[in-house]
C-alpha cells in the first residue's frame, strides 16, 4: 500500500492519518495537518482506504468500503506502523472507523476531525454512540458550525470524560469560517496543529 510520511521513522510520536469518504491523503487540509505535525518532529504516515487506492489508480469515483474492509485497514495499518507512542487520527469518515476500533488497537491517543455525528439535515441518525464509553484518550477537533455535528447539537450529546473537544472558530466540516467570522482556514489549521501537537505531547 501506498503511503506518505512527513517527519522521519526516529521520531518519537507516530500519527496514521486518515482521509474522509471523499477526498484522498493528498487533499490540501490533509497536507497541512501533516505538514505542520511534522515541523514539531512528530511523523505523520498518511494512507487511503482500499475504495480510494482504486480511485487513484483508474479515475473513477467510489463510495466507500463496507465497514468491516475499513476497519480491517486499520488494524493493518495500526500493526505495519506499530510504535510506542502512536497516534491515530483521522479526518470524517476515517476519524470514526479509528474511534471504532481504537480502544481494540490500544493507540496513546486518538484524534477526531470533523466527525460525522449525523448526516446533514439528519439529526436523528446519530453515529456517535460508542464515544461515551470510549476508553482511549482522545481529541475532538469539530468546526462550530459543523454540518455534521455542530457547536449546540454536540453539545447535548454524551461523550466520555476521556473525550477532550476543541471547537474550531466558525468553521464547517473542512474547517472553513465564513469571510465575515474574521478569521480564515490557514488560522483555524493552524490552531489544530497546535492542539494536535499539545495532546500528543501530554499522551
Amino acid at each position: 500500500m501506498k503511503v506518505l510520511k512527513n517527519g522521519p521513522d526516529s521520531a518519537t510520536h507516530r500519527v496514521l492519518l486518515a482521509h474522509g469518504a471523499g477526498a484522498g491523503m493528498e487533499h490540501a487540509v490533509m497536507q497541512a495537518l501533516a505538514e505542520g505535525l511534522a515541523s514539531e518532529h512528530i511523523q505523520v504516515v498518511r494512507f487511503e482506504f482500499p475504495y480510494m487506492q482504486k480511485t487513484r489508480a483508474d479515475g473513477r469515483r467510489r463510495p466507500p468500503d463496507r465497514e468491516p474492509v475499513l476497519l480491517d485497514c486499520w488494524r493493518a495499518m495500526a500493526g505495519e506502523f506499530a510504535h510506542p507512542r502512536l497516534f491515530l487520527a483521522g479526518k470524517s469518515m476515517g476519524g470514526r472507523m479509528a474511534s471504532l476500533v481504537a480502544d481494540e488497537l490500544q493507540p496513546a491517543g486518538l484524534m477526531l476531525l470533523g466527525f460525522p455525528f449525523h448526516p446533514p439535515g439528519k439529526p436523528a441518525r446519530f453515529r456517535g454512540q460508542h464515544l461515551a464509553s470510549i476508553r482511549t484518550p482522545t481529541l475532538l477537533l469539530q468546526g462550530e458550525r459543523d454540518a455534521f455535528g455542530n457547536r449546540d447539537a454536540v453539545g447535548d450529546y454524551d461523550l466520555a470524560d476521556t473525550v477532550e473537544t476543541c471547537w474550531v472558530a466558525d468553521g464547517d466540516h473542512g474547517f472553513s469560517p465564513r469571510k465575515a467570522s474574521g478569521t480564515t482556514l490557514e488560522a483555524n489549521l493552524a490552531r489544530v496543529i497546535e492542539r494536535m501537537r499539545s495532546f500528543i505531547g501530554d499522551h
